[in-house]
């Protein structure tokens, strides 16, 4: 089967950091099902995973994490699925990416693909969507059937691929949504999507907060540069407000604010249920299952925003290339092997 892939981690502009590959199709057991991958995205983990280091691979390493398509065929143990239904998921990062024609995932993990898109715009959704979804509603713990209506949340770094879901789950949540843009592009994007005010996260954002008549916020999630708005997060959150973050720090994050006002944080990452196989992994399953409900009834959009054909290893480094700017707007996703 057609992949890509790599054995040395490399700069994005060396030919060799992602190559076209022919591998081995593999063969599904247990709860696993076997996707016939149409469409995949590409998201910050993919190049962070890709980074340059010393580290070589005795065989080659598939990266990728979203991507929808029909299941071939079904493990032995599988009772969500059964060949030729039309699926979307973010894989595991433990084991080999989506970025091959056939791909091997948990049953536990993947969904049902929305009926009122395409596979191109299904592949953008899955990690995107499992991220916001978990952190507002496990992290956070909003109520996402509306016991917070009114309540406001800051999301740093609305532009991008998981802002650009969360701040329409925000909403379904009946949240007030202040999200963070900084180019003329990106601030009307979100404002396309719901956000009902726009701030600049290259200016101070107190004042800014404050321009909009609050003094402080419910809750915050950081989407972007956890280091970066650390300073400014722990002092805009409410007394007994909660932080989430999806984005790892390098330096140490300063506590005293959030003693002071016995606030709380936790981290956010998509992959921990699937990593660590716990006991509520499928979990994942069924939030899919609902975002792929809400996508059908017109309460949630699809945010792909740049399409492309097909799925190779020149069109895989241009948009890992496209990522590493940290300016994309939504997701870019790459449909169709030839």
């Amino acid at each position: 089967m057609k992949a890509v892939g790599l054995t040395h981690y490399l700069p994005i502009d060396d030919p060799n950091s992602l190559m076209d590959l022919e591998l081995d199709k593999p063969k599904p057991t247990g709860h696993d099902v076997l996707v016939a991958t149409k469409a995949i995205a590409v998201n910050p983990v993919d190049y962070k995973v890709r980074a340059p280091k010393d580290t070589i691979e005795d065989s080659p390493k598939v990266l990728g994490y979203d991507a929808s398509g029909v299941i071939e065929e079904v493990g032995s143990d599988v009772t969500l699925f059964k060949p030729g239904d039309e699926v979307f998921y973010a894989g595991d990062i433990t084991r080999q990416g989506t970025n091959s024609e056939f791909h091997l995932v948990d049953e536990r993990i993947v969904g049902a693909k929305p009926q009122s898109l395409n596979f191109a715009h299904a592949a953008a959704l899955p990690l995107t969507s499992i991220t916001a979804y978990e952190a507002f509603f496990d992290r956070l713990g909003i109520d996402v059937d509306g016991a917070n209506k009114g309540e406001t949340i800051l999301i740093i770094g609305g532009a991008g691929g998981v802002g650009s879901i969360g701040i329409q789950l925000a909403k379904i949540a009946g949240l007030s949504v202040i999200a963070t843009a900084s180019r003329p592009e990106s601030i009307q994007w979100v404002t396309d999507l719901g956000a009902d005010h726009v701030i600049n996260h290259r200016e101070p954002l107190r004042p800014q907060i404050e321009h909009l008549g609050m003094k402080h916020v419910d809750y915050i999630a950081m989407f972007n540069d956890t280091d970066g708005h650390w300073t400014a997060s722990t002092d805009l959150i409410r007394p007994q407000g909660h932080i989430v973050t999806i984005v790892e720090n390098s330096e140490p994050l300063d506590q005293q604010n959030m003693k002071m006002k016995a606030a709380s944080f936790s981290w956010e990452f998509m992959f921990a249920r699937s990593m660590f196989q716990t006991p509520d992994m499928v979990e994942q399953h069924r939030l899919l299952n609902r975002i792929a409900g809400w996508i059908d009834e017109g309460r949630i959009r699809a945010t792909a925003n740049d399409v492309v054909t097909p799925i190779n290893a020149a069109n895989l480094r241009d948009a890992h290339a496209k990522l590493e700017t940290g300016k994309a707007i939504g997701k870019i996703v790459i449909e169709g092997w030839k």
